[in-house]
């Protein structure tokens, strides 16, 4: 029902509303002293009137950034590749799933998030606490999961819409707070995580 209704708000997006909040949400998440010294970030590419990412991967790849994407596999969970431009995705259709863009090189492997510095996280929204509300799939679920296995630490970032810092979402307990969201008009921290 949550997860609806903010789709549904996402939904009436313009494109150019979209374009406009993908350069703020860059400028803002460039100025994180998290990104600035980070070798590697695990990203994503925004599909539909998700928060916009490209002109964000494209900035952290021209500052030498190692950029890894993820790449769906068939049971949910996700596989790592090298971003290296935007002519090096793929549009890959899952069955009924929404089509995502993926990177076209060569696969690393699930693991290969946990060398991430920073982690940028899809969601749909975030609560006072940190805790994120995914689209439900658990994909993510899993990379944290993955993380915590290997005793990975990143500074785990949200990129959302101003209105989608709400005063709570649900939690389960397998649930971990973000370190920080991301949304137009600035950035909150979350020191619980």
């Amino acid at each position: 029902m949550l997860r609806r209704e903010f789709l549904s708000m996402r939904s009436r997006l313009t494109d150019d509303d979209v374009d406009e909040t993908a350069l703020a949400l860059a400028e803002r998440a460039l100025e994180l002293p998290e990104l600035a010294r980070a070798r590697t970030v695990a990203a994503y590419v925004s599909v539909g009137s998700e928060p916009g990412t490209p002109a964000l991967l494209d900035a952290l790849r021209a500052r030498g950034v190692r950029v890894l994407l993820p790449a769906l596999l068939p049971d949910n969970d996700l596989d790592w590749g090298e971003y290296a431009g935007p002519d090096t995705l793929a549009r890959v259709q899952h069955g009924g799933k929404m089509a995502l863009f993926e990177p076209s090189g060569a696969h690393l492997g699930p693991d290969a998030v946990t060398a991430a510095d920073v982690v940028l996280l899809p969601g749909l929204a975030v609560d006072a606490r940190g805790m994120r509300l995914g689209r439900g799939g658990g994909s993510y679920d899993r990379v944290l999961a993955r993380l915590e296995r290997a005793g990975a630490h990143p500074q785990l970032v949200v990129l959302l819409y101003d209105t989608e810092v709400v005063a709570h979402v649900p939690a389960e307990a397998h649930d971990k707070p973000v370190h920080a969201v991301v949304t137009p008009s600035g950035v909150r921290r979350f020191p619980s995580a």
